[in-house]
């Protein structure tokens, strides 16, 4: 009975294993079958074969045209002329004329300073002159007085002499009255502050009330520029400044503005510093530009573009063209449609466009899109700007394989 019972439970046990190595077997059938179902799936030729994608990729045909040749630099804008409008004469300021900014004519009062102790200076000048004048007519009469007496010897020389030299002191003493009440009339018109010359006025350093006295830092009531021509500084470095001078004077300036637009007008280089600054290694350089509308304002800041002549280059969009540690490089299309790298030399820009003097030749295809997903003698797909990338080959119109 213990033999048939052992026997039973041995055959249980027999048949969960036997069950459980079924399953197993199963399941190791049915991976077989997918791994042989995706390898039947995969294309001919295995990864990167002729059956893999394509990259598109736009590419612009480059042709050689004449391209101007530009220096740039960032200058800053100054009035061409800029006078310190301070006070000759001391007092109290009573009187701002002006609106800070407006345009000003030559001779036009900006401020009046207290003319009442000027007044009275001027008249107490003019006092003295009348006094004098009296004591000149005075001498003359004695002088007249004497002169036929002396002749008849009723008084002595030395009376005559006398008389001769009060007279002329008394026209000395004329002349400086004279020069007296012109400085006072000078002092009183001084308290009229006027502008030297017709421009932009600046702001007022001193508020009405406040006390001005010549020689110190209140002299300096404001300031006045003229700004039709206006004046732009930059510099340039020793080479380019070289390039400058081999255009012999034939150079256009043109300025874009902080807001990226070109201003209407075009200029001209008339200052070129005769040294090279030591600090810097540049050529200070100035430019003059009409200015009708005051679109330039002094203290302005501004791209100063200085066209030194032509030369025949071709135009690389700016996303087109790589920098790295052996150079600047673009990508082209070679004649089997794989990635070519070209180093490049450049000679500024053009608008928004490289300068590229060498390195291209005309016809060549240069990408200008998925430059980071290139690599060299990889295979691409070239369009041209606005159309659509080709469909890959053997591929049906709809996206459909073909048969």
């Amino acid at each position: 009975m213990v033999s048939s019972q052992f026997m039973t439970q041995k055959s249980g046990v027999d048949g969960v294993w036997f069950r459980r190595a079924l399953v197993v077997s199963v399941l190791l059938v049915m991976s077989l079958q997918m791994t042989g179902c995706g390898k039947a799936e995969q294309p001919a030729g295995g990864p990167g074969g002729p059956g893999s994608m394509v990259m598109p990729v736009t590419a612009i045909d480059m042709r050689p045209q004449p391209v101007p040749l530009v220096i740039e630099a960032v200058g800053q804008v100054e009035g061409s002329r800029q006078v310190e409008v301070r006070a000759r004469v001391s007092g109290v300021m009573t009187k701002q004329r002006y609106k800070e900014g407006d345009r000003i004519e030559a001779g036009g009062v900006l401020f009046e300073i207290e003319r009442a102790p000027y007044e009275i200076e001027l008249a107490q000048a003019r006092a003295a002159l009348a006094q004098d004048r009296a004591n000149l007519e005075r001498a003359e009469r004695e002088a007249k007085r004497l002169k036929p007496l002396v002749e008849e010897k009723a008084i002595s020389q030395k009376e005559y002499d006398d008389a001769t030299s009060g007279l002329k002191t008394a026209q000395a003493a004329i002349l400086a009255s004279q020069a007296r009440v012109r400085n006072a009339e000078l002092n009183l018109s001084y308290t009229n502050v006027t502008s030297p010359i017709a421009g932009i006025t600046g702001r007022a350093r001193f508020s009405v009330g406040s006390l001005i006295v010549p020689g110190n830092d209140s002299s300096l009531l404001t300031t006045v520029n003229i700004t039709d021509p206006i004046w732009v500084r930059f510099s340039f470095s020793e080479s380019e400044t070289q390039q400058l001078r081999q255009a012999a004077g034939k150079t256009v300036v043109k300025l874009l503005l902080p807001d990226g637009s070109a201003y209407t007008e075009s200029g001209n280089v008339n200052f070129s510093a005769s040294t090279v600054d030591t600090q810097t290694g540049a050529v200070a350089l100035r430019a003059e530009f009409p200015n009708p509308k005051l679109v330039l304002l002094p203290g302005q800041f501004a791209r100063v573009q200085v066209v030194t002549g032509e030369r025949e280059a071709y135009l690389v969009p700016q996303a087109a063209l790589v920098q790295n540690e052996q150079g600047k490089i673009v990508f082209t299309v070679s004649a089997d449609n794989k990635v070519a790298p070209r180093p490049v030399e450049t000679a500024g820009w053009s608008g928004h466009d490289w300068i590229v003097i060498s390195g291209l030749s005309p016809g060549d295809k240069v990408i200008v899109d998925n430059l980071m997903k290139l690599r060299p003698g990889a295979p691409v797909a070239p369009h041209a700007p606005g159309e659509m990338p080709a469909p890959p080959a053997g591929a049906a119109p709809g996206g459909e394989k073909g048969k």
